[in-house]
């Protein structure tokens, strides 16, 4: 079985990951949790445990409070960079920009900030980045045809190091832009200027140009060439199931640039629906593919033709994956430690150390940054888990998932939930190799913790629990005629669609 690596990685030096690479990393003959998996039998499940609905939302008021506070902490002021990790400080992430941007009418609408503050940081952003230099020289640019390199540096926002121009981190930035275009709606004239350069943005984008194997969307391109795709473009093209619907819902509705429908259909045709844990659905191994796009797009009640053949919507695609990771979690087929029924999420994240190791007469294979896993077509598992896998899933399975959240920031305290909310990162199996980290920290008999939090996590966090809690982006965004033509022309039929 083979599975991309995600657009995620967050250490340019990490080429496998950051050039999404297939790479197969099965060690099934050592028994450590990598490569294919079909439990013949789901186990039973417990019951979620029950929290109170007072408890509950005190826990989310906190961690959305956290959260939103590193965005707003971490942020330049003057150019909207968001770093891609904290913090260590490395460079800026285009995606995690359109997180940010996600986050600060979330902030208006908490009071956690107010409203002009949001809006004037979100015009920052925007301003900066339309002014920021494009062309297909080597240095000294942002992005080439509107589409943005997947790091910047901190301080002229140029390309960082030889990184590739993404176009999946340049659709997330968008939808956050887009979404600012929507929520700031009034006369003031910062929010008139949010509207226009938010609309520039997204127009000059050419989205017929990522195309060498059409109808495809190409993963990425370098000005330098060699990339194996002829003419600069990355090997690998946005195929099959996984965080880039958004990608090709901003594609089809672009009144500038649009693809045409066919993308779609090919996009789709290599789904893989298969049964995992008991529950049917196209399957994606890290959490993350199931959550990304839903941040934006309220994918309840509509469908497209693949959704239609299967009677089911992608919210109830994104809740079974949720909850058959939960399942495997309790099966703990690899016995690793902690894992349980409030205790598990695995998706791209930082991890301890890369190697082999035997713990306790097992064999075991640890990494530092990993697509970590669990589907029908892969298992990707080295005892790792990411706090975003469960708090971007909230909306999906609150049942499951609000319990886990808690469950984790008590037994683990502030070495897990600190300043900003959760650090990205945790393993409890760790600690009984008695090596040292690679990054983070042991608390010898507890668990290694991750000492950064990533943009790319916490965005999630944030905006799901307030798709949760008051459906905020979700409701906007249904109003976005861009976000509204592209799903249309996606073949995207029913519900607030057509209202």
């Amino acid at each position: 079985m083979s599975a991309r690596a995600p657009h995620r990685s967050s250490r340019p030096w990490d080429t496998a990951a950051r050039l999404r690479a297939a790479v197969v990393l099965t060690f099934a003959a050592t028994g450590s949790a990598f490569g294919c998996g079909r439990p013949a039998t789901a186990p039973v499940a417990p019951r979620p445990t029950v929290v109170a609905p007072q408890r509950a939302d005190a826990f989310l008021d906190t961690l959305q409070r956290r959260t939103f506070q590193w965005f707003w902490d971490t942020t330049d002021p003057r150019t909207g960079l968001t770093p891609d990790r904290w913090p260590a400080r490395t460079f800026s992430s285009v995606a995690a920009i359109g997180f940010a941007l996600t986050a600060y009418p979330i902030g208006a609408e908490r009071r956690y900030v107010t409203r002009p503050a949001a809006a004037e940081r979100t015009l920052a952003t925007l301003r900066f980045l339309w002014q920021l230099p494009q062309g297909e020289t080597f240095t000294g640019v942002a992005g080439y045809k509107g589409f943005f390199y997947h790091f910047l540096d901190f301080e002229k926002g140029y390309r960082f190091e030889n990184v590739e121009l993404s176009t999946i981190d340049t659709s997330l930035l968008l939808a956050g832009a887009l979404f600012c275009q929507s929520y700031f709606t009034d006369t003031a004239p910062a929010e008139v200027a949010i509207r226009a350069y938010a609309d520039s943005l997204y127009r000059r984008v050419e989205w017929t140009w990522p195309r060498n194997r059409p109808p495809a969307v190409n993963m990425g391109w370098k000005p330098e060439g060699g990339g194996g795709g002829g003419g600069g473009f990355e090997p690998f093209d946005w195929r099959g199931y996984d965080e880039a619907m958004i990608l090709y819902v901003l594609a089809l509705g672009s009144p500038t640039h649009a693809i045409e429908p066919a993308a779609w259909d090919e996009w789709t045709k290599n789904y893989q629906w298969r049964d995992f844990y008991g529950e049917q659905h196209v399957n994606f191994a890290p959490l993350f593919g199931h959550q990304y796009s839903h941040v934006w797009v309220d994918f309840r009640g509509i469908r497209d033709a693949y959704m239609r053949g299967k009677g089911i919507d992608y919210f109830e695609n994104s809740r079974r994956a949720t909850i058959s990771q939960r399942d495997y979690a309790i099966d703990n087929p690899y016995k690793w430690v902690g894992y349980g029924a409030n205790e598990w999420g695995l998706t791209a994240s930082d991890g301890p150390r890369d190697g082999p190791i035997t713990v306790d007469g097992i064999p075991r294979v640890f990494f530092t940054y990993a697509a970590r896993g669990a589907a029908w077509n892969e298992i990707r598992d080295d005892g790792t888990i990411a706090p975003t896998a469960v708090g971007g899933s909230v909306p999906f399975a609150p049942e499951i998932t609000i319990p886990a959240l808690i469950a984790m920031r008590e037994k683990y305290g502030d070495g897990l939930f600190a300043k900003y909310g959760f650090l990205d990162a945790f393993n409890a199996t760790f600690p009984k190799t008695g090596l040292t980290p690679q990054a983070g920290t042991v608390r010898p008999g507890v668990a290694w913790f991750d000492n950064d939090y990533l943009g790319i996590d916490q965005g999630p966090i944030l905006a799901m629990i307030e798709n949760y809690r008051s459906g905020l982006v979700w409701r906007v965004m249904r109003t976005n005629p861009y976000i509204k033509t592209g799903l249309k022309r996606a073949g995207f039929t029913g519900g607030w669609l057509e209202q």
